[in-house]
């Protein structure tokens, strides 16, 4: 794109002139976010994908981004027992320059609205600078931050050392097979990732846990209740053992710590983790329940084996089980993330204080027990992930009432703003000696 600055002799555009473009029209970001929120794009089931890669495809359309729907393939993440339909449509929207890549990563689909909402979690709500709603933190604030830098700089027509290309991807709150890694595996990412799937405090990544979900499904045999308990198996009552092995295995598993830093807000390191996330069974008082399912979550450290882990748990049911017809299925998993740090760290964490105001010395290294998708994509050999996000303790992610701020999704977008721009800290550039005399971007 040639400048308006360049054919009418003006000076050119400046990163200053951005933002103040970007602080301008900050409240188109909570128009786009309100939008985004109201696609229910909850896993399971994940039904939502392509009502939202439409919207985001309406929404990039006048940034000139090329767009493409990418669908993991259906044998790949449907799971027997769990309820998920839908396509898995990945949307890549990207700018074609030449110029060296920068991936943008979003994972698109959130958790299930919890009990206990005050508020419509599908309607964006804002309370002064605080926008409620399903998602607004992790993470389609993060979306709107990104559309609202690429916004200012094209009207602006602020130069940009890096392509932006759009990751807009599926299933990772807890699919057995997230949009990223299918992207990653078929050779579709490019250049290097920031992923927004993290923190707003100065932090430097240092990795984090994996996880898996197990299904547990005790089968018995519906009857009338009021019948001889010969003609029916309550699943219910048959699933007691198998509850009572798993609460005591709970404080064991709790007990392993890792090596990762704790964050700074940390009492102690973190440990792994065994949690009974949901269980169901049984449809009247009338009726022995022939069902019962149970929702396994394990979340284990890097320094931890994932078939060791699956296999203790898998033990202690067959265990508690003998005699009873109990099947255990995997439905996800998200593999440990190493230290993602590489050379393209230093100039994004100029840029994050150039956005959030931070100074060098309020970095600190942690990791945490929550998990990534990005496990599977360093498995395919892209080792460096920058990460970024929304998520302050305060903003209630994964419960009812998740908020971020209009002033986080600002101070996001004029990082991000600052890393993609040609002005901004060339010096830390690592692609400059790579690029060519007709393009700038970077050079000293």
């Amino acid at each position: 794109m040639v400048s308006t600055a360049s054919r009418t002799g003006q000076t050119p555009p400046t990163l200053a002139d951005a933002f103040a473009v970007l602080d301008h029209s900050a409240a188109m970001a909570v128009d786009d976010l309100a939008r985004m929120v109201a696609v229910d794009t909850s896993f399971p089931p994940g039904s939502g994908y392509d009502a939202f890669a439409d919207l985001m495809q309406e929404l990039v359309a006048p940034l000139g981004l090329e767009c493409e729907r990418v669908a993991v393939p259906e044998h790949l993440w449907r799971t027997p027992g769990l309820s998920v339909h839908g396509a898995r449509t990945n949307l890549i929207a990207r700018r074609r320059s030449g110029k060296p890549v920068l991936g943008l990563y979003f994972h698109v689909d959130t958790v299930p609205a919890a009990p206990g909402w005050a508020t419509d979690p599908l309607r964006l709500t804002r309370e002064g600078d605080r926008l409620i709603g399903l998602g607004a933190a992790d993470m389609k604030g993060t979306i709107a931050a990104v559309l609202l830098a690429l916004r200012a700089a094209d009207a602006t027509a602020l130069p940009l050392a890096y392509d932006p290309m759009l990751l807009l991807c599926t299933d990772e709150e807890a699919g057995l097979y997230p949009g990223v890694r299918y992207l990653a595996e078929q050779g579709r990412l490019e250049g290097h990732i920031l992923n927004f799937n993290g923190s707003a405090a100065p932090r430097i990544w240092a990795g984090c846990f994996g996880l898996f979900t197990l299904l547990v499904r005790v089968n018995g045999k519906a009857a009338h209740a009021g019948e001889q308990r010969s003609e029916g198996a309550n699943a219910i009552e048959a699933a007691l053992p198998i509850l009572n092995a798993l609460a005591a295995l709970k404080p064991s598993i709790a007990q392993r710590a890792s090596g990762l830093p704790p964050p700074p807000q940390a009492t102690g390191p973190l440990t792994a983790q065994l949690d009974i996330s949901a269980a169901h069974g049984g449809q009247c008082g009338g009726q022995i329940p022939s069902l019962f399912e149970i929702l396994l979550c394990r979340r284990y450290a890097p320094e931890e084996d994932f078939t060791a882990a699956r296999a203790e748990i898998e033990t202690v049911i067959a265990k508690a089980s003998r005699g009873l017809d109990v099947e255990v299925i995997l439905t996800g998993h998200l593999m440990p993330t190493a230290d993602p740090t590489g050379p393209h760290w230093p100039r994004w964490q100029r840029a994050l204080s150039a956005g959030f105001g931070y100074a060098a010395d309020d970095f600190a290294t942690w990791g945490a027990s929550g998990c990534s998708d990005f496990g599977w994509v360093q498995q395919t050999g892209m080792q460096e992930v920058l990460l970024t996000g929304l998520g302050r303790p305060e903003s209630r992610i994964h419960a009812p009432g998740e908020s971020t701020t209009l002033p986080d999704i600002v101070a996001l977008a004029k990082s991000v703003l600052a890393y993609l721009s040609v002005e901004f800290r060339p010096d830390l550039c690592p692609e400059a000696a790579d690029i060519s005399e007709d393009h700038p971007a970077c050079r000293p």
